[in-house]
């Protein structure tokens, strides 16, 4: 009698699949840091031309904020700005390449869940944010020389501007069907939010109804929360901040979960 040959079952992980997890990180990390003078070191150079051009260009005009040299008040949106960037671009950029050359089943064929993919594609896309950041902070310092009045805040709206812009990112990479796609999200949603937060000048300075709407800008309170850290002013409520950008990592972070899930 001939015995019947099954295949093997498939392996069963309680919990997390930690090493599924670990090389999907290290792999999405070891992806960007091996083209690291375009992923990393290119949005270092790309700040230290906007803060060249932005503080000649304003040298002698009356500071956005009494006290504080623009210098000082222009450098941390504008590393604020390179960790949203990159943070979003990471994620989304690595989704659509797999997608569009065809290697998006070498992810999805090994025993990964809905939770696993999403933290392996958002925690890589926010340590590119974050290292980009601190690559401009570090850069920028000899240039404007901030100080840090309080760290809690540094680290806090860092962490959640990197997660938060890595979770779009994931969303925008599983959505978009070609290139084109995700760039429209980047270059009308992503860029506009960025720049129109209070990056370069005090939102307070603005006539109505800018500046109202100003205050419904996500990204403003993240770059205020980000600007207190280091000179100790704020000009939006620092608990809104706080709760905003929490409740909308959150609510991210489980859209795209969902997304995983459903398989889209």
């Amino acid at each position: 009698m001939t015995e019947t040959v099954r295949p093997p079952e498939p392996r069963t992980y309680y919990g997390l699949n930690w090493e599924g997890l670990k090389t999907l990180y290290l792999k999405e990390v070891r992806r960007f840091w091996k083209v690291g003078a375009q992923t990393v070191f290119a949005p270092v150079v790309t700040t230290l031309l906007y803060m060249m051009v932005f503080v000649v260009a304003v040298k002698g005009a009356p500071q956005p904020i009494p006290g504080v040299d623009f210098a000082q008040f222009v450098a941390p949106g504008l590393i604020m700005m390179s960790i949203l960037n990159n943070a979003f671009a990471n994620a989304s950029s690595s989704l659509i390449q797999a997608k569009s050359m065809g290697t998006i089943t070498d992810v999805l064929t090994p025993p990964l869940s809905p939770l696993e993919l999403l933290l392996g594609y958002g925690l890589a896309a926010a340590t590119r944010g974050l290292l980009v950041g601190l690559a401009t902070a570090v850069c920028n310092w000899p240039f404007s020389h901030y100080g840090v009045q309080h760290l809690w805040a540094i680290v806090y709206f860092s962490v959640m501007a990197s997660l938060l812009l890595a979770l779009i990112g994931v969303l925008a990479g599983i959505w978009a069907e070609k290139f084109d796609h995700m760039a429209a999200v980047q270059n009308f949603i992503v860029t506009p939010m960025t720049f129109l937060s209070g990056t370069f000048y005090a939102i307070e300075a603005l006539p109505e109804p800018f500046e109202t709407i100003s205050h419904f800008n996500p990204v403003f309170y993240l770059i205020d929360g980000f600007r207190y850290g280091f000179i100790g002013q704020a000009e939006g409520g620092l608990t809104i901040g706080v709760i905003m950008s929490l409740v909308l990592t959150l609510f991210a972070g489980l859209a795209a979960f969902e997304v995983f899930r459903r398989g889209w």
